[in-house]
């Protein structure tokens, strides 16, 4: 049986205000694909792969990117997708 500090601890963990697991995953690849997208046309993207997961509080964001016409810097937007995915999630927790 748990104690009354295990069950408090519980209940502030399990905060019904925070978004579940797949709307901070959705959140995250959405950003990062507007970030993508606003930067390169659609046409120049051979390959776009992003990854999210989240897990025990745990965010973690890949962005692969292959766009060897692009006129801009491929690795920079897929470094910028990541960043914004990982800033759209810390705005779901605020």
């Amino acid at each position: 049986m748990p104690t009354d500090d295990a069950a408090a601890d519980g209940g502030a963990d399990a905060g019904s205000d925070d978004p579940s697991d797949e709307d901070v995953v959705e959140a995250a690849a959405e950003a990062a694909d507007r970030v993508v997208f606003s930067r390169l046309d659609r046409s120049a993207v051979d390959d776009l792969d992003v990854t999210v997961t989240f897990e025990d509080g745990i965010l973690e964001v890949d962005v692969y990117l292959n766009a060897p016409d692009a006129s801009g810097d491929p690795d920079r937007v897929a470094d910028d997708a990541a960043l914004a995915a990982r800033g759209a999630v810390d705005d779901l927790f605020e």
